[in-house]
């Protein structure tokens, strides 16, 4: 992607573009303005100009594939709402997008809103996908009536009764698309939902009903567009091109029943390479965005061109490659468990139990030749110590010698492991499951929920001492009580790693460390997996002069504001509290100054971040 590096120094560095030019921001430079701001970590980082960027490409790249290729119309981005609603994205979207005639696509009357609020040109397209109520409807009506090009895509024949019935009570001709379900099997984390078994579209029966409804109406004529969506993130360039295949044999017989048609839209699925491997991997992609555009619209002229059948205005619905690299996730470290043993001592207590002089032995006798025997007598050994000390046999001190002893063990036969041919499979993730957990002051659940909910990976980086060789095996934890939260999936170039190299953390350092490639669904999607709440956030922008601007700051939620999100009246918790502070006084429990540093403090903490504040 181009947009992040490391400086000489070490520190990470952010490649931003501009119109005179491209700048290079250290991660330090950011940083220390988010002090100055008084935003503390966590902190999600927008990049403004990349959004700018994206939007450009995107366009860009399809009208000079149009071109090149001697395509006979246009193409018409939409950017799913739903992928990143947060408004200054939203605002950012149109604004970039304006130049490009880039419009939105919307799954939800609230969605709609936002749409026709924040588009200036009639030539941007609105597409109303999802299930539809008299009152989306309605709005969508309005819409048309202001000028735009707003699609009702039916994703049942029950829809199109309802839009018909709303035309005459509006005495306006809608523009209808029917969003298809097509046999097209894809690859990645979508397969299982894709062909028969998609969640969404119409089956061919039920698109033929809908075709006999408009004809019955003298209505086909409104039938403008042709919609499918093979999955959000599609790593197989053949997927699409048999998909757009299949979508064109709809779109020629569609115009042989009669109907006008005039625009395809593809949906999304243009790909995020989030671990860098370039392949059909569900987290990669086999393509870039050039070799999209081509293929899709070679792919559109070589099925209808023969037809005689004139090119469709091109729509995409491309959200999560638009604004995935657009959002940093930033946090600091807040402190690191490590699975590393403590020095042996210089004399062993005496009459030590008989589980613990074996241990003892296995440490002496580690041989590479005998590793998995060396590992399994240490596994025995520690659990028959354990079990003595279950029986009052062996006492809290010796059961702590026993487990040192069994990890000095483990770490010795996992620093063997890589010296043999062929390691025993019980032996090969040894070393991860002695990794360190770097604890870290964010949510995955709020700020990531991906990572959890679908396995999603994402690039994982330091913030700064890149020209150091990081030494510590790691996982990351967060700040929530829950064993799920965590990150324990990364990317390297070599295959995905359950650990991460990270740094042996400096005295009196902060040591951040940013999440890469956050932009799409993380900021939607986030829940308040103990009450933790949405990250400050800051966008940033280098302008044609190159500087650095903080454009966007808005504090993260309070714990006031996540309270009155789960239907607590925070009015009402203070009152509570201060009843309570009341009845200690009156009972000489505390004194009337005590009473009313409770209630100060109690009060502050209602209005204070909800992460870990230094």
């Amino acid at each position: 992607m181009g947009y992040f590096g490391a400086a000489p120094n070490g520190n990470l560095t952010f490649r931003l573009n501009t119109a005179a030019g491209s700048r290079t921001i250290e991660a330090a430079e950011i940083m220390a303005g988010l002090k100055q701001r008084g935003l503390e970590m966590p902190v999600m980082l927008r990049l403004e100009n990349v959004a700018d960027e994206r939007i450009s490409k995107l366009n860009q790249s399809f009208a000079k594939a149009i071109a090149d290729a001697g395509y006979q119309n246009v193409y018409r981005g939409v950017f799913p709402i739903k992928v990143n609603q947060q408004a200054h994205i939203i605002e950012n979207i149109a604004r970039f997008g304006k130049k490009h005639s880039h419009g939105f696509e919307v799954g939800s009357k609230a969605e709609l809103l936002i749409a026709m609020s924040h588009l200036e040109s009639k030539d941007c397209l609105i597409v109303c996908n999802g299930y539809k109520d008299e009152e989306f409807v309605d709005l969508g009506f309005q819409a048309l009536r202001l000028g735009f090009k707003c699609f009702f895509v039916a994703e049942t024949p029950k829809e199109i009764s309802l839009i018909l019935e709303r035309s005459k009570h509006w005495d306006l001709k809608p523009m209808i698309g029917v969003r298809i379900k097509l046999a097209t099997q894809v690859d990645g984390h979508w397969a299982n939902d894709s062909g028969d078994r998609s969640l969404f579209g119409l089956s061919t029966v039920q698109l033929i009903d809908i075709v006999d409804q408009l004809r019955d109406c003298e209505m086909l004529d409104c039938l403008q567009l042709l919609h499918f969506h093979l999955g959000s993130q599609l790593p197989n360039i053949r997927n699409i091109r048999d998909g757009v295949t299949e979508a064109c044999r709809f779109y020629l017989d569609l115009i042989g029943e009669g109907a006008p048609l005039g625009y395809l839209d593809i949906g999304g699925g243009l790909a995020v390479d989030y671990d860098g491997s370039g392949s059909t991997v569900g987290s990669s992609r086999n393509y870039d965005v050039d070799e999209y555009c081509i293929d899709i619209v070679e792919s559109i002229m070589a099925l209808l061109g023969p037809e005689g059948v004139e090119h469709p205005v091109l729509i995409s619905e491309s959200g999560r490659w638009t604004v995935a690299p657009v959002s940093v996730l930033l946090f600091n470290v807040l402190d690191v468990n490590r699975f590393s043993p403590l020095p042996m001592p210089e004399t062993m207590p005496e009459q030590l139990h008989e589980s613990v002089i074996c241990l003892l032995d296995t440490l002496k006798a580690i041989n590479a030749r005998r590793l998995q025997e060396n590992y399994n007598d240490a596994i025995y050994n520690l659990g028959e110590a354990r079990k003595a000390f279950r029986s009052g046999i062996v006492s809290l001190r010796e059961r702590a010698l026993a487990e040192n002893i069994c990890l000095t063990i483990l770490h010795k036969i996992a620093a063997k492991v890589p010296e043999l041919t062929r390691a025993p499979p019980s032996l090969l993730n040894l070393g991860d499951a002695l990794a360190d957990i770097y604890y870290g002051n964010f949510s995955v659940f709020q700020s990531l929920p991906d990572s959890w909910a679908i396995d999603q990976i994402f690039p994982v980086v330091p913030l700064q001492r890149l020209d150091e060789e990081p030494t510590r095996n790691a996982i990351i934890g967060d700040l929530t009580c829950d064993c799920d939260g965590k990150l324990d999936r990364f990317a390297t170039l070599e295959a995905e790693c359950k650990t991460l190299k990270l740094h042996e953390l400096a005295p009196d350092e902060e040591y951040c460390i940013g999440v890469f490639l956050t932009g799409a669904y993380q900021e939607t999607l986030g829940d308040l997996h103990n009450l933790f709440g949405d990250a400050n956030v800051a966008s940033v922008r280098v302008d044609d002069d190159g500087e650095l601007q903080f454009v966007h700051e808005l504090a993260g939620d309070s714990i006031s504001d996540v309270l009155s999100y789960v239907e607590y009246s925070p009015g009402e918790i203070l009152r509570r509290f201060q009843d309570l502070a009341e009845s200690a006084e009156q009972d000489n429990c505390i004194s009337r100054d005590q009473r009313q540093q409770m209630v100060a403090m109690f009060n502050e903490s209602m209005s204070g971040y909800t992460y870990f504040e230094n």
